[in-house]
């Protein structure tokens, strides 16, 4: 039913785009070219933070930093085994948002929608920013080079996020 009705509408809109370009005289291509010159050059300032970003997770997951910090929390804080999982969910998350959801992901395949676990993650990836990722693309993007009080107050906002995020898990959901 939703495939059948995006075969229809995305048409429509080009026809409708075309249109309205024809009735106000405006050399549509011409713009639809100066648009996607302006998205190449947005682009060229941009991928290189997003490469560096991804390479940079990519090196912390497959080192196995980020589930041997989850292992020495584990025995520093006593919680039980289950409730580790959440660790490198928890510091991808302002990190790098795809990389917070495919460990969301098998949290939730591992032990089911319902679970406490899945239900917990929930509420921390609602709650939370990818602020690291957000900060480094958009800051750069625009120019800005003094983000440090940024950083500050997005790690800190992400920390109550998570924060309450646990703590209403709990009351809603029970441990």
């Amino acid at each position: 039913m939703l495939s059948t009705i995006s075969f229809i509408i995305v048409p429509i809109l080009v026809l409708v785009t075309i249109i309205l370009a024809i009735k106000k005289k405006v050399k549509g291509y011409d713009k639809f070219l100066l648009g996607v010159q302006d998205g190449m050059s947005l682009f060229k300032e941009v991928f290189p933070t997003l490469i560096a970003m991804v390479t940079a997770v990519a090196i912390l997951r497959g080192s196995g930093f980020i589930s041997d910090v989850g292992e020495l929390l584990k025995e520093a804080l006593d919680v039980n085994g289950e409730a580790v999982e959440l660790v490198p969910m928890i510091l991808f998350r302002p990190i790098s948002g795809s990389a917070s959801m495919s460990i969301f992901n098998s949290i939730c395949l591992n032990h089911g929608p319902d679970s406490f676990l899945c239900r917990t993650g929930a509420t921390i990836q609602g709650s939370t920013d990818t602020t690291l990722y957000v900060l480094s693309l958009y800051f750069s993007s625009i120019g800005v080079t003094k983000w440090k009080h940024s950083l500050k107050a997005g790690l800190i906002a992400d920390f109550v996020g998570i924060s309450i995020g646990v703590i209403l898990s709990i009351i809603f959901f029970g441990f």
